[in-house]
């Protein structure tokens, strides 16, 4: 989604260069922006262009420019997005790590073409090192290999575990709640993996038996 913000800006700032003589200004830039998304986006299938409008956290974020946000800012938008963060139903936080591998190398999912309740996948392999069986991945996202084991969960319903068995559940469902300007998804919060999906991405980074902690 940033990378197709990115280029409605570019072409809504050719189009303001091409009409001024002077620089546009950041307010015309976001007005032709809209003027832009309106005329070439359309909702089909289960693609919205709703999914293009930008909530709070997100708008505070993408006026800042790639600068560092005011720190009382930053606190507020995490403290608002911590609220969000609703913890599992039935308590278990765990799933099926082999499951969450699939979850984690499939990249389908909310596109036009897919149907109504279908299951998306998480892409994690995208941004992230994992597994060292998986050679291709991206480095956007700190490497998680060894994501458990480096934080002593040798068993997740481990009392001592459930610092970082929140705190991992809390980051899959919105990251925004531990860093106002992340980049990444925000699993849980918008709906892009179900409660059953984010177990099993949990047990992928959290059981011992998982590839990433060997």
């Amino acid at each position: 989604m940033k990378k197709i913000h990115t280029h409605v800006v570019l072409a809504a700032a050719t189009v303001l260069l091409a009409s001024c003589a002077t620089a546009p200004s950041q307010q015309d830039v976001a007005e032709a922006t809209q003027k832009v998304i309106k005329s070439s986006f359309r909702d089909q299938g289960i693609a919205k262009t709703s999914w293009l409008d930008q909530d709070a956290s997100n708008k505070a974020c993408s006026d800042s420019q790639g600068a560092a946000l005011d720190e009382k800012l930053a606190k507020a938008i995490e403290e608002a997005n911590l609220k969000t963060v609703k913890m599992p139903s039935d308590g278990k936080f765990i799933g099926d790590w082999k499951e969450g591998e699939k979850i984690a190398q499939n990249g389908r999912g909310m596109t036009w073409s897919d149907q109504p309740g279908s299951a998306n996948g998480g892409s994690c392999y995208n941004c992230h090192q994992i597994s060292k069986e998986e050679l291709s991945f991206g480095s956007i996202g700190p490497s998680l290999y060894n994501y458990g084991k480096l934080r002593g969960v040798s068993n997740p319903a481990a009392a001592e575990s459930k610092p970082i068995v929140d705190y991992t559940w809390g980051k899959l469902w919105n990251a925004k709640a531990y860093n106002a300007c992340s980049g990444m998804p925000r699993f849980g919060h918008a709906g892009i993996l179900n409660e059953a999906q984010m177990r099993h991405v949990m047990a992928l980074l959290l059981d011992p038996q998982s590839p990433v902690n060997k």
